[in-house]
C-alpha cells in the first residue's frame, strides 16, 4: 500500500510542485493550503508523514504542529522560509522530527522522507522479536510504541521515542550528541548538535517526575547523554 503524505503550504506553486515530485514516487499526496484545514485532515486520515510549512493563514505551522502531538505521533517535517536558528527549534520544540528552510531542493525532501520511512521499517522489522524494556517504573514496548511511567501512558513523538530507545538499549553508556544525532537522525537530518538538546530537554519534561534532577536521562557533562535506570 502506498504511503500517505499530506502537504501544508500556502503557496500553490511549492504545493503543485511536491505532489507532483512526490506522486511520481508513488506517495499519496493530499495537499490543503491552511492551518486549521491541516488540523481537519489530519484529525481525519491516518498520514504516514505530514510535511508542514510555518507560515500559514488561520494556525501557524507550529500550532498546526502542537495540535496534531495531542493525538499523534505522525512523523512531521516544517517547512521554513526563515533559517535562524530559533525558527528551526521553535519546530522542534512543537513536536516537529525535522525541518527544511526554504528555497529547497526537491531531492533533498524526498531523501528527508525516505529516511524517515526507512527508519520506521526498521523499526517494525525489529519490534516484531522485539519485547517491553523494563527500568524500575517504566516501560518501553518497542512493538507497540508505548512508554509508560507508573502505569501512565506517556505521549511521545516519533523521534522522541527513538531518542529514548536507543539510550536505554544501553543503559550507563554514553553517546555524544554527535552519535545521538547520527544514530537517531541518520546522516540525511542536518547536523545541528542543538536538535538532541532540545530533543532530551522535551524528553525530561515528559517522563522525569523532576526534569532538572532526572532519574532516567543523564547528561554527562562535557561528553553527552545516557540512559540510568
Amino acid at each position: 500500500m502506498a504511503k500517505k503524505i499530506l502537504v501544508v503550504d500556502d503557496e500553490q506553486l511549492i504545493v503543485k510542485g511536491l505532489k507532483f515530485s512526490l506522486e511520481q514516487e508513488g506517495y499519496e499526496v493530499d495537499c490543503v493550503y491552511d492551518g486549521i484545514e491541516a488540523v481537519e485532515m489530519a484529525g481525519k486520515e491516518n498520514y504516514d508523514l505530514i510535511l508542514l510549512d510555518v507560515m500559514l493563514p488561520g494556525l501557524t505551522g507550529y500550532e498546526v504542529c502542537q495540535r496534531i502531538r495531542e493525538d499523534s505521533d505522525v512523523p512531521v517535517i516544517m517547512l521554513t522560509a526563515k533559517s535562524e536558528d530559533i525558527d528551526k527549534i521553535m519546530g522542534l520544540e512543537y513536536g516537529a522530527d525535522d525541518y527544511i528552510t526554504k528555497p529547497f531542493n526537491i531531492l533533498e525532501v524526498k531523501a528527508r522522507i525516505k529516511a524517515i520511512f526507512r527508519r520506521n521499517s526498521k523499526k517494525e522489522a525489529t519490534g516484531k522479536n522485539s519485547s517491553v524494556l523494563e527500568f524500575g517504573d517504566m516501560s518501553i514496548d518497542k512493538t507497540k510504541h508505548v512508554v509508560k511511567v507508573k502505569g501512565e501512558e506517556i505521549n511521545l513523538t516519533a523521534k522522541e521515542f527513538d531518542l529514548l530507545e536507543f539510550l536505554a538499549k544501553e543503559p550507563e553508556r554514553v553517546y555524544s550528541r554527535e552519535e545521538l544525532l547520527e544514530a537517531v537522525w541518520d546522516s540525511d537530518s542536518p547536523g545541528d548538535l542543538r536538535t538532541v538538546d532540545v530533543h532530551v530537554r522535551r524528553l525530561r519534561e515528559k517522563i522525569e517526575k523532576n526534569p532538572a534532577n532526572p532519574e532516567y536521562v543523564h547528561t554527562k557533562w562535557g561528553v553527552g547523554y545516557f540512559f540510568k535506570h
